[in-house]
This record gives C-alpha cells, sequence and structure tokens, in this order.
C-alpha cells in the first residue's frame, strides 16, 4: 500500500494522526501548542502555515523533519472561537442589542473581537487555498458558512460511534463526505435552572477545565470515531486515486 505524507493542522491531541499512523502513513499533527497525545516525534510545535511551505520544520522533541515530496493529504481544525455562531454574543456591546448593527459598540469585555474574527478568517481560508491536493477542513457552524460557502457535509459524532452530539461542518476539496460507520443515540444532554440545555460532554468540559483556554483545547478535541472514519476512509480514497494516476 502506498504511504500518504499526511498534515493534521491544529491539532494537539493527536487523535486523527494517530489513527493515520496506525494505518501505516507518514502522519504528522502540528499546532502552536504542544502535543498532549504523548508523540512529540509526530507534532510539529509551530505555525503550521510555515510547515505546510517548507514540508516540514521543527518537530516537538526539538528534531528537524521534512518529508520527501510534497504533502498528500491535510486535515485542518482551524481554531473557531472568533468563527462560531456560538460566540456572536461576544462582539458587541450587550447594551445596544436593540441598535442596527452599524451603530453596535464592541464588547467591553472583548474589544478586538472583529479584528480577531478577521484574522481568524483569513487563517482558515490560508489552510483551504493551501497547494495541497487533498484538504478537509472542519468547523462548527460559523461565518465561514456565508463568508466563503456552505459546508459539503455536516456530521455528528453520533454517526461514528461516539454517543454525543456535537455538529461539525466539512469543507472538501478532491475528497467524497465521510460515510456513516455506527449510528448511536446523541448522547446525553444537560438542562440548566435558566433553560439552558448542553451536550453532557460538554458540560463535563465545564466542571473539568480550570480556564477558558483548558476549555477551547477540551472542546476542540476530535471523537474517536470521527478520527478513525476520517483516517480510514480519505486515506482509502486518496491511495485508491493516487495508484490510479501512477497507472496513467
Amino acid at each position: 500500500m502506498k504511504k500518504l505524507n499526511v498534515l493534521v493542522a491544529c491539532e494537539e491531541s493527536q487523535r486523527v494522526c494517530t489513527e493515520f499512523r496506525r494505518l501505516g502513513h507518514n502522519a504528522y499533527s502540528c499546532d502552536i501548542l504542544e502535543c498532549s497525545g504523548g508523540h512529540p516525534e509526530w507534532h510539529f510545535n509551530q505555525d503550521v502555515l510555515e510547515v505546510i511551505k517548507n514540508g516540514g520544520g521543527r518537530l516537538q522533541n526539538g528534531k528537524d523533519y521534512y518529508i520527501e515530496g510534497s504533502w498528500d493529504l491535510m486535515i485542518a481544525h482551524p481554531p473557531c472561537t472568533y468563527l462560531a455562531v456560538s460566540g456572536a454574543k461576544w462582539y458587541y456591546h450587550p447594551d445596544d442589542k436593540d441598535l442596527p448593527i452599524d451603530q453596535r459598540r464592541p464588547h467591553p469585555k472583548f474589544p478586538h473581537r472583529a479584528q480577531d474574527r478577521e484574522e481568524g478568517a483569513a487563517f482558515f481560508m490560508a489552510l483551504a487555498n493551501a497547494d495541497i491536493k487533498y484538504i478537509a477542513i472542519e468547523n462548527p457552524v460559523g461565518i465561514m458558512n456565508t463568508r466563503w460557502r456552505k459546508p459539503d457535509q455536516i456530521v455528528q459524532p453520533f454517526h461514528f460511534g461516539d454517543s454525543a452530539s456535537k455538529k461539525t461542518c466539512l469543507w472538501l476539496k478532491n475528497l467524497p463526505p465521510l460515510e456513516h460507520t455506527n449510528v448511536v443515540d446523541p448522547g446525553e444532554y444537560i438542562e440548566f435552572g435558566s433553560g439552558k440545555r448542553l451536550p453532557k460532554w460538554y458540560s463535563d468540559g465545564l466542571t473539568k477545565t480550570k480556564n477558558a483556554a483548558e476549555r477551547r483545547t477540551w472542546r476542540s478535541k476530535t471523537f474517536p470515531g470521527f478520527a478513525k472514519a476520517i483516517a480510514e476512509q480519505w486515506s482509502k480514497y486518496v491511495v485508491e486515486q493516487l495508484e490510479e494516476g501512477d497507472k496513467q
């Protein structure tokens, strides 16, 4: 079987990277955060755009590594803090909610939110436009659905055997939609006194994390069944496409 060069962008958990490794592929995770997946020798601890451009760079274990050839496939998880619709309430001053948008003041706690959103969208598009033939980008429902285009697919963890709800959009370049592998129940929800309902896995993260940074990392982790489906289905497809090209 052909071994692929796979880059998993913005992934500190290494869940997707590890699944590709289990299949024998030359997979590396990359994030400005240090990895928590236990394999610093597979993790570029630096700006992913530099890793894409250079075909490698400095690994977390202190060694430099550069692939032979080019990246065959990239799975990207760009930060969603400033792109997701769930964060829209933090853009404007709460006292201005009845005013036209162009008359609202920035939120007093997050005065630079609009600039952060533009930088987040620019980074998302830099990944989408990377010089890699096969690309998948995942993010929650957010501004990129209208700023760029609608996603090619929307999936849930419970489509792949994990009893949890986390609506995830997939934008695909030269890749087919994922096939559901094991559809199970959507998981428990917790209802608060205010009437707000949250998936239990998400609610658990609020108590298990100490600060906003830890909560962002908790929310960003890929569910195991989803990670396995990504690695198995898309590596099989890309290998078949490359092998077919070699025959021509």
